[in-house]
């Protein structure tokens, strides 16, 4: 493997991504407590800095971006100054966002966090997570039309804040299996069971557990297993990448189960390392990888952008330098 991983990796340079989702702002404010209110028992914060970056299915398709795919984005946004801003932060970010819808029926999501001194106090989030409209899933399945058969993989970034729905789901799935272009899966509650004939679902270990009501101890190898086998069973999809936190991944998309541990690292913020994971493992199918290369960088991936503070994409450079350090 160590000898193709260049190979890999220059392969990644000329894949295109279609990311489909939920996109929003993360916005950070950050200054110094010196006091108490005398309003109220809260402190007072003395603003520093403000910054915005792309978070949700918009970080993903940063990763993506840094591993050196072409994305393009197709998700909704509030026709409103915020949802212009992230547009704008998008195009500067080297990514497609002529899959973005502008809606005058939702505000554009931000998630404001309100830090001092390294202590995150407070966050705010401006959202609405209702279903999508019929005018919205009109434009949405109009766009995808036009997208999916121009795209080497697909992947559904679900954060539950209504973009995705179930014709959606079927409408991508139908015409990227014509195509036989991958479909991968990151979940949330909403839309759990609706992915059915996904190349790849790739549910942590409490959403897995809570989408299928199923028990199962993350350190038994055997219980793994089954529990792998049983959710391609019930969710109708190829193959499963399930994640574990501190107890590494587990993985069987039909050419054998396979486990890796986490690997030692510095824990700085867990932050979007589930949106590491998915871009990574849907790169390596887009490029024909197969399971074990697949879970390998995978894991790999999602252990390093750990040791960084705050949601960060991963860097190419690092990661294929760490793979080929890991194999030496």
């Amino acid at each position: 493997m160590k000898e193709s991983l260049e190979v890999l990796f220059e392969k990644m340079n000329h894949l295109k991504i279609l990311v489909i989702g939920d996109i929003m702002a993360d916005a950070y404010i950050r200054g110094k407590v010196e006091r108490i209110s005398p309003e109220a028992p809260v402190p007072i914060i003395n603003t520093r800095t403000r910054e915005i970056r792309l978070g949700g299915a918009a970080n993903v398709a940063l990763n993506l971006k840094a591993l050196g795919a072409d994305v393009v984005l197709c998700s909704l946004v509030g026709n409103d100054s915020q949802g212009k801003e992230l547009i704008e932060l998008i195009k500067s970010e080297g990514i497609r966002p002529e899959g973005v819808v502008r809606s005058n029926e939702r505000p554009t999501t931000i998630k404001t966090r309100v830090i001092a001194g390294g202590q995150h106090l407070l966050r705010i989030d401006d959202e609405n997570d209702a279903p999508t409209t019929i005018n919205e899933q009109a434009q949405l399945l109009e766009i995808v039309s036009k997208l999916v058969p121009e795209v080497d993989a697909i992947i559904f970034e679900d954060y539950d804040k209504g973009v995705i729905f179930k014709d959606l789901i079927e409408k991508v799935t139908t015409l990227a299996i014509a195509k036989n272009i991958p479909v991968t899966v990151d979940p949330k509650k909403r839309n759990f069971l609706n992915y059915q004939s996904a190349t790849l679902f790739k549910p942590n270990l409490k959403e897995l557990k809570e989408g299928l009501k199923l028990e199962l101890d993350p350190k038994n190898k055997e219980e793994l297993v089954v529990a792998c086998q049983k959710a391609i069973s019930k969710l109708g999809v190829k193959g499963i990448l399930l994640t574990l936190s501190e107890n590494g991944m587990a993985m069987d998309s039909g050419d054998g189960f396979f486990y890796v541990p986490a690997m030692p690292r510095d824990i700085a913020d867990v932050s979007g390392a589930g949106d590491t994971v998915i871009s990574v493992a849907t790169l390596c199918l887009a490029a024909g990888c197969n399971s074990e290369q697949t879970l390998f960088l995978a894991n790999l991936s999602g252990g390093l952008v750990c040791e960084y503070s705050g949601v960060v994409p991963i860097k190419k450079d690092q990661l294929l330098k760490e793979a080929l350090k890991f194999l030496s």
